[in-house]
């Protein structure tokens, strides 16, 4: 009995010992972090977890949890609930548009219709973390509100740097707004599609979306 306990005991210690060298080289490899290193990498934690989860359900407890971290440690990086939702959006916002980056070279269509494949993937990959911004966008959140409109004007704005010779479309006030247009339909094209495809293929959804830009093109009034 005696003898038994003794080895039980070992072996509780042993575990112990062994839990607190790993809880001492988590917080070894967190202490080697810089501040900003350690923000950013709790940002892209939390970007991961938005994907498939909507904002309302990415709290401060759940990216400690995951994180390892205690909840004040994230208040001291973010501040408050808020201030870490906006900063996780405007992350994964950043992300949508590093992502969806046409190639430097190709036929202009083709960078296009790459861009727009990039596009696809990414929401129907973030789906719930999407939704989440544009929902946020419309119901009244000013700052959500601002990193989407940040994150549209890039995407659609980024045409006029990337087509400079106007090979699909001329920088023109009326051609700026027939963007916004399109950007806004294409958004809702792929939104809708992910819940109810309606016997649209991918590719099909991709073909309309590439080749609908130079049909809309072709009916912008003509400037001298």
């Amino acid at each position: 009995m005696t003898t038994t306990t003794g080895r039980g005991n070992r072996t509780r210690a042993q575990r112990n010992r062994a839990q607190g060298n790993r809880a001492q080289g988590n917080r070894a490899q967190r202490n080697r972090l810089s501040p900003d290193e350690r923000r950013s990498q709790l940002l892209d934690l939390g970007v991961r977890l938005l994907a498939t989860r909507s904002l309302d359900e990415l709290s401060i407890d759940l990216l400690a949890e995951e994180a390892g971290i205690s909840r004040g440690l994230l208040y001291h990086y973010f501040g408050n609930k808020h201030a870490f939702h906006e900063a996780v959006v405007r992350r994964a916002a950043d992300d949508l548009i590093a992502q969806t980056a046409p190639p430097v070279t190709g036929d202009p269509i083709e960078r296009l219709l790459a861009s727009v494949t990039a596009y696809v993937d990414y929401v129907i990959a973030n789906y719930e973390g999407y939704l989440s911004l544009v929902k946020g966008a419309a119901g009244g959140n000013e700052a959500i509100r601002q990193i989407y409109d940040d994150a549209r004007s890039a995407l659609t704005d980024r045409i006029f740097r990337e087509d400079a010779q106007g090979q699909i479309i001329d920088d023109t006030p009326a051609a700026r707004l027939l963007m916004r247009g399109w950007g806004a339909m294409t958004e809702d094209l792929v939104l809708s599609w992910k819940v109810d495809p309606a016997g649209v293929t991918r590719e099909e959804l991709l073909a309309m979306m590439a080749l609908s830009l130079p049909a809309l093109v072709s009916i912008l009034p003509q400037t001298s």
